[in-house]
């Protein structure tokens, strides 16, 4: 029994490892069919919609592979008008800069002895140094805008294809699988779609919602080119967990170098506090729902996972991936135990929105 037990624990850790080095390696590849499956899903039903309009298969399918391509293109203008705004004050923000820098040298040297032109040495020295390694930065930085819109291309490629030969695709799948269990591998598959329409879209209304309540609350407490900062909180919101930190930080790192006192640091952290109670409270029970119900332990870990197998793409796919995984290991019996790991316990209220809809009712009654 013990030795059947660890050839049965060898070969899942061989199989864990021959995959995740071909998830490695494939990444070129899969990033991108990964991506194009999660939108094709999100896009389906506005494809079919079309479709019983009348619209032609294909049209339908690039009339809303365009709304992808407004959402994205609306974001990168609403980045470049911003910044265009910012380098108008860029004067103003290195004067500001040169004075917290001023202020830092005389604390060193009040602090710690180390005088002004010791300091000025150490940072020419940087300087010098540096100046090889920030071109280097600046055309890797180049570079990976290439790749990045030749990838987004072949998203839409991937995208329409996957549309347009889906009942192909499903056919496929059901081949794979026994006629009995072919009931079971449709609820699988209209399962699996369902979630990554209702994560992702879901993410996109959150995202948009981030927008409005950090513009309103930076607006409020006095940050420079708010609404700037407020894009970034948001967009960040698709790394979870640390993303809307580092937009909240960077937020206080760049108005501190415009000029900006203490209480403007104190008011951004306060909206971040509010912002995040909003969040977790009312627009994740509202817009996600449960759906994608992977525990915090396994959330954590498939991110870390995903960053060190495929980056940045890795972190943001980890989880709608977890959730159509989670499906399929409770529909299928071996795996189900794995399910129940990875998953998260249902809760009779989740959210205060839950809470507030359940004592409603209760007053009714």
């Amino acid at each position: 029994m013990g030795e059947r037990l660890l050839n049965k624990t060898i070969r899942i850790l061989l199989l864990a490892f021959l995959l995740t080095i071909l998830l490695y390696y494939g990444r070129p590849l899969l990033v991108p069919i990964c991506f194009a499956a999660l939108f094709s899903m999100l896009l389906l039903p506005v494809a079919q919609k079309m479709e019983s309009w009348g619209v032609n298969k294909a049209l339908s399918i690039i009339l809303s592979e365009l709304l992808i391509v407004l959402f994205f293109g609306g974001i990168i203008l609403l980045l470049t008008w911003q910044i265009s705004d910012m380098s108008q004050n860029a004067s103003q923000i290195e004067q500001s800069i040169n004075e917290k820098l001023k202020q830092i040298k005389e604390f060193l040297t009040g602090s710690f002895g180390i005088s002004p032109q010791k300091q000025e040495e150490i940072i020419q020295k940087q300087q010098e140094s540096s100046g090889d390694k920030l071109a280097a930065i600046l055309s890797g930085v180049l570079a990976s805008l290439g790749t990045l819109l030749a990838n987004f291309l072949l998203v839409l490629v991937y995208v329409f294809l996957f549309m347009y030969f889906r009942g192909h695709l499903k056919k496929f799948v059901l081949k794979l699988v026994p006629r009995e269990k072919a009931s079971a591998t449709t609820k699988v598959i209209e399962n699996s779609r369902k979630v990554a329409q209702k994560y992702i879209g879901g993410l996109m209304l959150m995202i948009v919602g981030l927008w409005i309540m950090y513009s309103i609350g930076f607006g409020l407490v006095g940050v420079k080119n708010f609404f700037f900062f407020a894009i970034i909180c948001g967009l960040l919101e698709i790394v979870p967990f640390v993303g809307n930190l580092i937009g909240n930080i960077l937020t206080v790192i760049f108005a501190l170098a415009q000029g900006a006192g203490m209480d403007v640091v104190i008011g951004i952290l306060i909206t971040y506090a509010l912002v995040q109670f909003i969040q977790t409270y009312l627009l994740e029970p509202l817009v996600v729902g449960s759906e994608v119900s992977i525990n915090p332990v396994f959330t954590i870990i498939g991110i870390v996972v995903g960053e060190f197998i495929w980056g940045i793409p890795g972190m943001i796919l980890a989880i709608p991936l977890m959730g159509i995984a989670k499906i399929i290991f409770d529909h299928v019996e071996p795996l189900k135990p794995y399910g129940f790991l990875i998953g998260e316990e249902k809760k009779s209220n989740k959210g205060l929105l839950a809470r507030m809809k359940n004592r409603n009712g209760k007053s009714k009654g």
